[in-house]
This record gives C-alpha cells, structure tokens and sequence, in this order.
C-alpha cells in the first residue's frame, strides 16, 4: 500500500499539541498528515513535564522522610538514583516513539518521519517528497533548549535537559547554568540526591518572573538544603580542567563542578522551515497569530513557535481553538490574561495572570494582599517554614487579576485562583464561600478575610482582609 501524500490537514510537529490535535480531528473524521522528526508527544513526555515531575516526586520522599525526624522522632534515607532511573526508563517508554507511532495510526493517521518545509500554502516537502493539505496546515515545531553563546562552550561536555533525564549515575557536584523554572526544579533535585550543586543566575535574583515573595521563599529554602546560588554574574567563558567544568564569570569569579548543567530557558527556530514560501515572515522571533491562532489563510500555528507561553498547557489550550476552527464547532477566541504557571520547586510556586509590578506598569489601580502561609491553621498543622498567598486584586472591577501561591501544593492551591482570574468572579463572590476547614486550599479564604475572628487568632497583624473589602465598592 502506497504512503498517503494528501490529506485535510497537514501537522508540521507533532509534540504534545500536534499530537492532541491529531487526535481530536481524526476522531472526528479528519483525514490527517503528521509530520515529525523526533519523538511524538515532544518535549513533555520525554524530556520536560512528566520525566522531571518523576524527579521531582522522587526527591521530595527523600526530604519527607528527613522531615519526618521533626514530628515523629528518629528517621534515616539513603538516597539511590539507580530506582528513579528505572522508572524515568520506564514512564518515557525507553524515549521510544513505539507506542505512539502505533496509536497515531490506530487513530488513522499518517506519520512522516523526517524534517518538513512549506514549499506553499499547501503543501510540505519532507525528503524531496510532497505532502499536500486540502484544508490546511498548521505548524507546531516547538522549541530546543538554548545553548547560550559562551566561549569554550563547543569544547566541553555538558548536558541539557534532555541529557538529565537519561542519567544512571549522579555526579559529586554540578554547576547550573541559569535560575529559572528547570535550573531550580532539577538543582534542587540534584542536591537532595546528594550532589553539591550551584546554580548561577545572571540577574539579581532567581525565579524572575515571578513575585520577588516567590524568589526569596525559594531562595530561603534552597539555602537551607545546601544548595549554593551564585546571582548578578553571566557565564562568559568554560572550560575543562583537572576533571571538572569551570565556570568564569562577569564578576571574576570562577566556580567549579563535575558537570555544567545548560538551564539557560528554550529558542524557537523558524530557518528553514520555508515560511516565505507560504507568505509568512521568516525573520521573526515567533509566528504571529490571531485570536484563532491563524498565521495566515489556511496557516494555523500552536505552541512555542507563537511566543505566546512555552507552556505544554497552553500549548495544548491552543490546539483546542483550532480543532474548533477546523470542525466549525464553537470556542471563545484565544486570550492569555489567566496562564497559570506552575513551579515544582520546594515550596512550590504557582501564579496565574499578573504580577504586582505587571499590574502596577499597565497602570491598574490595585490593592494587594500578602499571607504568610506560616500563619494559618493549615500551615500550623503542617509545620510550613516558607510560603505566602498573594492577591492582586483590580479595584475598578472588582476582580483578581493575578495571583501566586507559595507552598506546599501551591500549583493545586493555584486551581481556585485560576478560575477566580479566568472566569472573573467578583470578589465579594470568593468572600462569601464556604471554605473546607483546615485545608491548604481554604487558606485562601483565610487571605480573604473569610475567617476574620480566627484568622487575627495567629495572624494579629493582618490587614489584607480590609484592603480587599473596599475592591469593586
């Protein structure tokens, strides 16, 4: 049977989004090309969101059971990568594209493995053959992690997220490259399994994008597990010696690890994917779309290469807007005002919408509330050291327009302030719940002012409560 070279749809890159669309549009009887050169499912299941998750969990048994000392006596853990290893082998399939090669063609769709072109507004040319789209393309070719440009950097050996993920042995000490989400996830990871580890940030504090609350909680925390960060110095040049990776710095500092950690955040790359053949500008950073993620007429785009959040969850929001393009079904229009982002650092971090200086730049007249977690019921039974929910609350309409969250299941606590933010809800409608008693999740109603005789119990000196009440009045 000869391969299929025309179909409804073509998808050039299917990661995670590319594959979820497939599946929607051939469920619903959508004939189907995918396109894609590495693994199906991209970065999440191999390299990113699940295999580190995987990490992640692992590490924080570790710490439980040292915690464990403090509230029931006596507790010991020798850690062993060797089992966490197993199950990364395990939980990514052997990074073997089998299963989902065999259950994108149960599906009815068709795989082409290789690295497409657009040579027109409907067609894709992949190893000098022609694939072409009755309906339309869509381009999703994601991102790869970004190798700074350092002198040396080609000389030596280092690793990058993906290689992380694939180890079977630790090494004694690790420099990370970069303070961000991944740098502080699997730093943390790293030095609860025994490596001496440090993280080098070049701006004034790790985190960035998040509240500074959110940096120094986690900067605290690291801080008390050993782990070494190195801020307001770039990488500007490496180099091997004596067995170890040496890092020279903008300040003159040189510091020293087994290995070199690249944690630097991801690029998109457009060359050569033939965007002008389809009249699309290729010397952009990103693929511009609108508010039904179209580039252009029966162009659509998803995922990293629309700049619009390198997030799998946003990734996967967009696919859902242009599967309803395609099959005429009904959906609000794209918009990003409520993107949670989520952390799993200890404590956790998660925040949705803006920030307090973002809402203070668009000149928004907000009222802020900051509760430390440490101060409530919740935070009292669980012994919490760091943490905080902070409010930005818009006083015109009377809504959340940005929110973070610091502690333990902080990215689950998050999931009310998501719909909060998403959904608009009027304060006074948050303020008049019935809130579970003593969750993490009704702490929020503890930062609202829900409890107020009880809150001012362990929390005498909160007012954030007061400020809220005049929101939207």
């Amino acid at each position: 049977m000869s391969e299929k070279t025309e179909a409804d749809i073509i998808i050039l890159g299917v990661g995670t989004c590319g594959e979820d669309l497939s599946l929607r549009l051939l469920g619903a009887g959508i004939e189907v090309i995918g396109i894609e050169a590495d693994l199906i499912g991209g970065e999440c299941p191999y390299w990113a969101c699940i295999p580190s998750k995987v990490m992640v969990q692992a590490a924080a048994a570790v710490q439980d059971t040292r915690h464990a000392a403090a509230m029931t006596g006596i507790s010991e853990i020798k850690p062993d990568w060797a089992p966490v290893a197993t199950r990364l082998r395990w939980i990514t399939g052997g990074w073997s594209n089998a299963t989902a090669l065999q259950r994108y063609a149960e599906r009815g769709g068709t795989m082409i493995t290789g690295y497409g072109r657009l040579t027109g507004p409907r067609t894709v040319s992949v190893d000098g053959r022609t694939y072409s789209a009755r309906r339309g393309i869509v381009i999703a070719v994601g991102s790869k992690p970004f190798i700074p440009p350092i002198e040396g950097i080609d000389a030596i050996e280092y690793w990058t997220t993906h290689d992380i993920m694939k180890l079977e042995a630790l090494p004694s000490s690790l420099l990370v490259l970069g303070g961000g989400p991944a740098g502080c996830e699997l730093g943390q990871v790293m030095a609860r399994f025994g490596v001496e580890v440090t993280i080098i940030e070049p701006g004034d504090r790790i985190l960035s994008r998040e509240e500074p609350e959110a940096s120094e909680a986690v900067e605290a925390a690291f801080r008390g597990e050993g782990i070494k960060i190195h801020k307001g110095a770039r990488a500007k040049r490496v180099e091997s010696r004596a067995g170890s990776i040496i890092a020279g710095l903008t300040d003159g500092t040189e510091l020293a690890g087994d290995r070199l950690l690249l944690a630097a955040g991801r690029a998109v790359d457009l060359n050569g994917l033939g965007l002008e053949s389809a009249g699309l500008d290729p010397s952009l950073r990103y693929i511009e779309v609108d508010e039904r993620m179209r580039a252009g007429d029966g162009i659509w785009a998803m995922g990293d290469v629309t700049g619009k959040s390198l997030q799998t969850h946003v990734a996967e929001y967009q696919s859902a807007v242009i599967a309803a393009e395609i099959l005429g079904q009904d959906h609000p229009p794209a918009r990003y005002d409520a993107v949670p982002r989520c952390i799993f650092t200890d404590p956790e971090v998660g925040a949705v919408g803006m920030t307090e200086a973002r809402a203070s730049d668009q000149g928004l007249d907000i009222v802020v509330a900051l509760k430390q977690l440490t101060r409530t019921f919740r935070g009292l039974i669980d012994g919490v050291e760091q943490g905080f929910i902070k409010l930005i609350a818009d006083r015109k309409s009377g809504t959340l327009v940005g929110a973070t969250v610091v502690g333990p299941r902080g990215t689950d606590m998050l999931g009310m302030l998501n719909l909060a933010v998403h959904a608009r809800v009027p304060l006074k409608e948050l303020q008049t719940m019935i809130y579970a008693f003593p969750s993490f999740y009704g702490t929020i109603g503890e930062a609202l002012g829900v409890r107020r005789g009880l809150t001012t119990v362990l929390d005498p000196d909160y007012r954030g409560f007061e400020a809220l009440e005049k929101v939207g009045r």
